[in-house]
């Protein structure tokens, strides 16, 4: 792989993250409940699972998860209901929270994890669209491995940056706002976290 190749999947890249998606969302959310420190464990939640999904798409299982169509449909939906559960407690919790007090119960840093990994993985897809993305860049003239290796730690680090731009974004707004608008912040956190959830709804009736 040429540098002039690979600097053009760095720029594809980036032209496909230009737009929010349900990760980025989850992000925003995470951080102005938690806080920016907090919330990179949703990062890397994700990044775990898009890590995991290069990797099978690298194994040749894009085929097998376009065949799967009732596994597809049980990871899309369970990922998508888990969202909205926590989304709709998030807001419901607010509407109960002493205003008085910034303080809010702290969410391990596994269930943040969490958060993120089922976000991510909720979109098996994923690998079908890894398994499209790389061959575009590959050189049949350099040993295949390597080069997959680059691309996936190229697109890893570049949605880690975006990731990490969205959730110190929130962060900072949420630092800026008064204790009692934190039930408004926390409402705002929990309709996140729907709207992804409804974004990841809405691909599932994508075809492949």
């Amino acid at each position: 792989m040429t540098i002039e190749t690979w600097l053009l999947y760095v720029g594809t890249v980036l032209i496909f993250m230009s737009t929010p998606g349900p990760s980025h969302l989850l992000m925003l959310s995470v951080s102005m409940s938690n806080g920016f420190k907090r919330s990179l464990a949703t990062a890397a939640g994700d990044l775990t699972a898009n890590a995991i999904q290069m990797v099978l798409a690298g194994l040749g299982l894009a085929v097998l998860v376009t065949n799967s169509q009732y596994g597809f449909a049980i990871i899309k939906w369970a990922g998508v209901s888990y969202l909205v559960w926590v989304g709709i407690r998030q807001i419901i919790a607010s509407f109960g929270r002493d205003t008085s007090s910034p303080k809010v119960p702290e969410v391990s840093l596994l269930r943040l994890w969490l958060r993120g990994f089922i976000t991510s993985a909720a979109n098996p897809k994923a690998v079908v669209f890894f398994a499209a993305l790389f061959p575009q860049f590959l050189d049949l003239d350099y040993t295949l491995l390597p080069q997959i290796a680059i691309l996936g730690i190229s697109y890893i680090v570049i949605d880690g940056c975006f990731l990490a731009t969205y959730g110190k974004g929130a962060s900072w707004i949420a630092q800026k706002l008064r204790s009692h608008h934190r039930a408004l912040l926390d409402r705002a956190a929990g309709a996140s976290l729907i709207i992804a959830a409804v974004l990841l709804g809405l691909r599932a009736n994508e075809r492949t």
